[in-house]
């Protein structure tokens, strides 16, 4: 890109699949370099009193809030429109994955973290560039459309993005894991509602997942087995919260599921990430994971009956990189804010000043209505 930002397609269309053509690889914007004279590089902190890492990012303050259609920077191309600063060089796309331009996490050009130091020279507060990588993953060119909505050969295509980026992203110098993501709807904070998700090479592992891990350490200690299969197995032969199967994955509500609404989607066999999946796994999975986000677009409904589209979180757990790796098994996750039609689950004193939760259903509930709603 002309700010020296990479970007890839992804094709599942001729004649670019065959080669017969090729997506506009040139950038024409006149846009600065990101790492000019004096780059402006998100740093992180620590937190003495809990160990985690925050990555501190101001420049994303400025970043693009819910322009109008016509404005879209993830849309293809308009030759001659009066909009000229989207990110997408070429006139048309399957799936397009490209460096954030507003990242929370960016490495310096050499790719390393560089020197640490102590936030005004005290050593309590150790600090370092938050040297990661940010990416997003256009799912479509279509401004609007849904992941729920695409066809199973361009879920297909946005699966071997991930696993793709998830095998370049771990390579990368300093990386401890690759977080694929999408937020959808604006109840969630999305401020682009281009179909659209993203991938954080995080420089540290994510609290919760640090959390998963202790917890699958314990019982690995203790039974010999992985915490997240003995889960699953759990979750199947119970089967009150299965609400999806097929012949490669399951997917159900966790018998302790903290949000209105909560679903994993999880395979049978033990893999540790998206790149592990062999080709059935992913065809699929490709069928299933659509078919799970229209019967949660269907979970609440209008007074006249009609399906709500769901705000959600989806986001892939996946295997550390380096220690603690064998302790991880993929799945997925997908949870909601909206705990009734036009009424969200505010995280207020006891969730964000404790991290202690407080359901306002239960998972036998979300489990009917994801199993009535398939029907």
């Amino acid at each position: 890109m002309a700010d020296g930002r990479e970007l890839i397609y992804f094709d599942d269309s001729e004649p670019y699949v065959s080669g017969g053509a090729t997506r506009r690889l040139d950038d024409p914007r006149p846009l600065p370099d990101r790492f000019g004279p004096e780059p402006s590089l998100p740093e992180m902190r620590q937190d003495p009193l809990t160990g985690e890492w925050i990555p501190m990012a101001s420049h994303r303050m400025n970043r693009t809030f819910l322009p109008a259609a016509d404005s879209c920077p993830l849309c293809p191309a308009r030759p001659g429109a009066a909009y000229s600063d989207g990110e997408v060089p070429d006139t048309d796309y399957d799936v397009v994955v490209f460096e954030n331009r507003f990242p929370a996490l960016l490495a310096p050009p050499d790719g390393t973290a560089g020197e640490a130091w102590s936030v005004d020279g005290d050593p309590l507060w150790p600090a370092r560039t938050a040297a990661g990588r940010c990416e997003v993953v256009c799912f479509s060119a279509e401004h609007r459309a849904s992941f729920a909505d695409l066809s199973p050969r361009r879920a297909r295509t946005i699966i071997e993005a991930w696993a793709d980026r998830t095998t370049e992203l771990s390579r990368l110098p300093g990386i401890r894991q690759v977080f694929a993501f999408e937020n959808r709807g604006r109840e969630i904070g999305v401020t682009l509602p281009h179909p659209h998700g993203q991938i954080y090479a995080f420089p540290f592992v994510t609290p919760r997942t640090r959390l998963m891990l202790d917890r699958a350490a314990e019982h690995r200690a203790r039974t010999g087995r992985n915490l997240l299969r003995d889960v699953l197995d759990a979750e199947r032969r119970a089967g009150t919260r299965v609400v999806l199967t097929s012949e490669h994955w399951t997917a159900y509500v966790p018998a302790a599921a903290r949000w209105p609404v909560e679903v994993h989607l999880a395979p049978h066999r033990d893999v540790p990430d998206l790149p592990a999946l062999d080709d059935a796994e992913r065809d699929d999975l490709a069928a299933v994971y659509p078919e799970l986000l229209r019967r949660l677009d269907r979970f609440f409904v209008t007074d006249d009956g009609a399906p709500i589209p769901l705000p959600y979180i989806a986001g892939w757990h996946q295997a550390v990189v380096g220690e603690g790796r064998e302790l991880g098994r993929l799945h997925l996750q997908v949870f909601s804010v909206l705990r009734a039609p036009g009424k969200l689950k505010y995280l207020a004193g006891v969730e964000s000043g404790m991290g202690a939760w407080i359901s306002d259903t239960t998972p036998e509930r979300i489990a009917a209505r994801l199993q009535e709603v398939g029907r």
